[in-house]
């Protein structure tokens, strides 16, 4: 188009995308290029802002690494993160919650009824459960994705002072869709506040809390893939989490056991912390 006007400048971006082959590809770009010119017409977005929004999109690219994504993390602080998890929630599923800006692949395998404490501080918890489908029928073949963090509330990326995947596995299930983990109980932390996310929590005045939570990610052939957590009943930030990942059906409670077998089998103290997961995976559509 030769005569480009502020009447006719959407349309124009709009439809020159429009040939691309994936049609779901092309409704999001379309969508995507209607929704933020609609923004800068509402905004009446100016040079000097749009310049600092560019800025602060390259900050965030800058302090990004293979171990920490600040893009993850803006998505999780703006609520993006948990609206597609709760988009995505399936009748009689365990729901989604946030993956986090601290998930990395290739965490060690180990087998169910595996300790992860080791040399880390904390109170000894065991966590058990059972995947299965939502009628209750349990999946032999799922798999678990587990990582937390440390009794000083960072995970191995923030802290040296860690090793490489400390407190964190892959789990293959039993054969009746049971699993094993001892580890420790997790603490609430501070979000990363040393990059552009924590700039826009500081600005608006905003806590950059996480109550205390286990990551789980849950897969199985021919069911969707669940990423989710489960938070600490006890924790004082239930109610204010800064990335809004906190689900009523994903709050337990920490129940005190002293079975000797288990105990010994797991490297457990006497008296120990017990969780229990029941976890329950939709078909895939």
């Amino acid at each position: 188009m030769k005569n480009i006007t502020r009447d006719n400048l959407s349309d124009a971006v709009k439809l020159s995308f429009a040939q691309i082959d994936n049609a779901r590809l092309c409704h999001l770009v379309e969508r995507l290029t209607h929704h933020l010119h609609a923004f800068a017409h509402e905004t009446a977005l100016t040079h000097s802002e749009w310049r600092e929004g560019i800025a602060f999109l390259h900050r965030a690219a800058d302090i990004s690494s293979p171990s920490r994504s600040e893009f993850t993390l803006m998505s999780d602080v703006l609520g993006l993160s948990s609206l597609v998890d709760l988009l995505a929630a399936r009748p009689g599923a365990t729901e989604g919650s946030v993956l986090g800006p601290f998930h990395t692949r290739g965490s060690p395998w180990m087998e169910s009824g595996s300790s992860l404490i080791r040399d880390n501080p904390g109170e000894a918890v065991l966590i058990r459960g059972q995947v299965t489908d939502v009628h209750g029928q349990p999946l032999a073949d799922a798999r678990i994705d587990f990582w937390q963090n440390a009794d000083n509330g960072m995970y191995w990326q923030m802290d040296d002072s860690q090793p490489q995947d400390n407190l964190r596995c892959q789990i293959q299930v039993q054969a009746d869709g049971r699993f094993e983990l001892a580890t420790i109980r997790p603490k609430p932390y501070l979000v990363p506040t040393d990059g552009p996310v924590g700039e826009l929590l500081r600005v608006s005045h905003r806590e950059a809390w996480r109550p205390a939570h286990f990551h789980i990610i849950v897969e199985a052939p021919g069911h969707c893939t669940l990423i989710t957590e489960v938070f600490d009943q006890g924790d004082p930030w239930l109610d204010k989490d800064a990335v809004f990942g906190v689900r009523a059906s994903l709050v337990a409670e920490y129940k005190t056991e002293t079975d000797s077998d288990t105990a010994s089998r797991l490297g457990l103290p006497p008296a120990y912390l017990c969780m229990d997961l029941p976890i329950r995976l939709a078909k895939e559509d």
